[in-house]
């Protein structure tokens, strides 16, 4: 049985165990949790990890996106980022590989890889095919559904698959119109090919034949937003929401087959509507776990969007948001090196936490109070340690030695913690 099924049954199995040991939470809750499809435990059956649980009530997580391109294929490099990544506290990775020897690429990072895997299947049959002198357009459903099922035996943890992105989505938007039409790589190339070859997404009409290697590896899946917006003035259009019913009427399918699901979600969204975003999503989507990539709250600042990207993450996860994707300061620009890595997962986990805080999160306030006690007595080897990222505080806190030890060079004698002690 699978998870779910398992779950349902009131049987609780060793990876809701472990999932509840490292939640701070009980094991019924877990398993209550997955019978109701609220959270998601990603672990595929082939690999041997510490299972990561996704969900409403659980701690939010940070994803970050690493990979090779056609201009940029060194295997080395992408090993040194999921390093980094993992180093800085990301939950999860996820290989977006398109130069190279994807196959290669993914099992290497599997293998090194002690936290959950994630990849985008459509992109290791589109490179097959472009090796064979042919493209995207050329594809077939079964080249589609090889890779996928490829993708599960070596041992990914979760996929990302545009079910949504059908023939009627499409549609509506190009009746309505876009400032920047589809920037979702894979939504872009579904919907070309559905023009090119007049056909409905393979993914949608033979969503049948994804749930059973889904079901056969317990592969979740993250049914991706191929219609997100990739500007703020696109936001929550008719086909962003289109998709979106689309994919709550997948889950509850996925789920009638005892298949993991989560959904993702934009993308660009201006301050005001992230919190509509989510709810939306919670209600067409029957509180499915959110895995949104951001949001970016504007478009102007690149070489900044792990800023955007963190502001409009705090203000998603406060609202309901489960799993944040990294946005790097390299986002629309280039891909992102060693240094974006390490800045985007800190930036994402920092948001993270502070929607925690605001939705009541087992443990999260803790945290903070902690770090005000430490400040209160001007400890800070505590304030290093307890902080985010130790080796950026200590790195600044040595970098200015103080005139007296127990004080700071922003403030030096004036400091108001040490004058305030003194007062009692």
């Amino acid at each position: 049985m699978t998870q779910i099924e398992n779950a349902r049954q009131g049987i609780v199995t060793e990876e809701v165990k472990k999932a509840a040991l490292s939640e701070g939470v009980s094991a019924d809750f877990i398993r209550d949790g997955v019978a109701r499809g609220n959270i998601a435990i990603c672990r595929n059956k082939r690999r041997d990890i510490e299972p990561l649980a996704i969900g409403r009530g659980l701690r939010t997580k940070v994803n970050a996106n690493i990979g090779t391109s056609g201009d940029s294929a060194d295997l080395s490099v992408e090993l040194e980022k999921l390093r980094v990544a993992v180093k800085a506290g990301a939950d999860a990775v996820m290989d977006l590989s398109t130069g190279g020897s994807l196959d290669d690429i993914r099992k290497e990072i599997i293998k090194q890889s002690p936290v959950t895997i994630g990849t985008v299947p459509i992109y290791s049959a589109v490179v097959e095919l472009n090796q064979r002198g042919k493209t995207f357009l050329d594809m077939t459903p079964d080249d589609l559904f090889k890779a996928i099922e490829k993708h599960a035996e070596d041992g990914v943890d979760f996929i990302t698959v545009h079910c949504g992105v059908t023939r009627s989505s499409i549609e509506r938007l190009d009746n309505e119109g876009r400032l920047m039409d589809i920037v979702s790589r894979g939504g872009s190339m579904t919907a070309a090919w559905m023009a090119k070859n007049g056909k409905e997404n393979p993914l949608y009409e033979q969503y049948e034949r994804l749930l059973e290697i889904a079901r056969e590896y317990e592969l979740v899946l993250s049914l991706g937003d191929g219609l997100r917006p990739g500007s703020i003035a696109d936001a929550t259009d008719r086909a962003q929401i289109h998709e979106l019913i689309t994919l709550g009427e997948l889950t509850e399918r996925a789920w009638d087959k005892g298949v993991q699901v989560m959904v993702e979600g934009p993308g660009h969204l201006p301050l005001d509507q992230i919190e509509a975003n989510i709810l939306l999503q919670k209600r067409l989507c029957h509180d499915a776990p959110f895995y949104v990539l951001g949001p970016l709250v504007t478009d102007i600042a690149p070489g900044y969007d792990h800023i955007t990207s963190a502001i409009g993450g705090a203000i998603a996860a406060g609202a309901g948001a489960d799993f944040l994707c990294y946005v790097t300061p390299s986002e629309h620009l280039r891909l992102p090196d060693i240094d974006d890595v390490r800045e985007g997962v800190i930036a994402s986990r920092i948001a993270a936490h502070a929607g925690d805080i605001a939705k009541g999160v087992k443990g999260a306030l803790d945290k903070d109070i902690q770090m005000s006690k430490y400040r209160k007595a001007l400890d800070w080897e505590g304030q290093i340690k307890s902080s985010i990222d130790p080796e950026k505080a200590r790195r600044l806190r040595e970098s200015a030695k103080p005139a007296e030890s127990d004080v700071c060079t922003m403030c030096a004698a004036l400091c108001a913690i040490k004058v305030s002690s003194e007062r009692c």
